[in-house]
């Protein structure tokens, strides 16, 4: 449970506190990591997207001795670009989300960025016993032909779920009990990215705008925030109006929070603090509850910040290099690290 609340802002003051010590926990070469989870138990999940053919598995556990096996074993992790589909294969996997000791992994079912095979949809793992509980399919009309379910934040208490689409604007909700979800958000300021490229040591990135992204729920304020990739600006909705209200109810609960640095991934400690990456100046930086911006960390090793994971007291995150990855990906290794949290 969120102790402390994020303020409403609009504007802030740039802060910075010392530069914590980066652990690496493990890397991966040639195989492009974005989403990291940590459960309650301590277990680690990663996941690769299915961006290019080389993918060799799309999720994985990370044991105690670093030591990375497939999850929840190899045949699930055997698909192949022109290989059959079933709902015992994961085909292009992009987040996983470990909580209250089940694993929910998102498959956006468009390998390659070439649109998509298959209703996207969520697998459910119960992680006592490693094995599959559920199957989340959404439903048609909730996403697009090119749309690319990017990020989910699970809602418990109310049997929601939360998803951004990255490749065409707007949100998608899931409901648990009725196993429908629905689009909202669809083109709307808010969910639209503000440019089609970074810069990046001094280097345009990107050619095209990647639409809303990062996605945090803030359970204590029954509020969702979200951002583009390519954008500057952090929005909020009500969570109870996405799950109860009209378009026009939803539209209107829109509120624009505060300015920031072009994030990936995001996430939101016991603390109230918003955690986020910066991604043109390879940093980490974080709102605090009275609507200061803060930086985590800034060093190369950092890179592109993609996702972010808390366990105990430290904040774990992949360096996906996106930036970097070019036409040679397989020559790249893309680490994972954990950093120590503010006290």
């Amino acid at each position: 449970m969120i102790s402390r609340l994020m303020l409403p802002i609009m504007f802030m003051i740039g802060l910075s506190v010392n530069a914590q010590h980066l652990e690496k926990v493990t890397d991966y070469k040639g195989q492009q990591v974005t989403g990291i989870s940590v459960n309650e138990d301590g277990r680690i999940f990663v996941n690769f997207p299915r961006w290019r053919e080389s993918v060799k598995y799309s999720v994985m556990e990370i044991s105690e001795n670093k030591v990375s096996v497939p999850y929840p074993d190899t045949k699930w992790n055997s698909w192949k670009p022109g290989s059959a589909i079933s709902d015992s294969l994961f085909v292009a996997v992009q987040s996983v989300v470990a909580k209250n000791n089940k694993l929910y992994v998102l498959d956006t079912r468009n390998p390659l960025w070439k649109g998509v095979v298959d209703n996207p949809r969520i697998f459910v793992f119960d992680l006592k016993t490693n094995s599959l509980i559920d199957v989340l399919k959404l439903s048609d009309g909730s996403f697009k032909a090119n749309s690319y379910t990017n990020d989910l934040r699970i809602d418990d208490k109310n049997g929601f779920i939360y998803m951004t689409d990255s490749n065409e604007p707007g949100l998608i909700i899931f409901d648990k009990k009725n196993r429908k979800s629905r689009r909202v958000l669809d083109q709307h300021y808010s969910t639209s990215a503000e440019t089609d490229h970074l810069m990046i040591d001094g280097k345009k990135w990107g050619s095209k705008p990647v639409h809303s992204d990062g996605i945090v729920f803030d359970e204590t304020r029954d509020k969702l925030f979200y951002h583009a990739l390519t954008g500057k600006t952090l929005y909020s909705v009500s969570a109870k109006t996405l799950r109860e209200g009209s378009e026009q109810e939803i539209e209107s609960s829109v509120k624009k929070e505060a300015l920031t640095p072009s994030p990936d991934g995001m996430i939101l400690d016991k603390r109230g603090n918003l955690y986020m990456a910066d991604l043109e100046k390879h940093a980490i930086v974080f709102i605090s509850p009275k609507g200061e911006l803060k930086t985590l960390v800034k060093n190369e090793s950092v890179g592109w910040a993609d996702t972010f994971s808390i366990y105990g007291s430290y904040l774990y995150f992949t360096n996906s290099n996106i930036h970097r990855v070019g036409s040679g990906a397989e020559d790249l290794s893309y680490p994972v690290f954990k950093i120590k949290l503010p006290e």
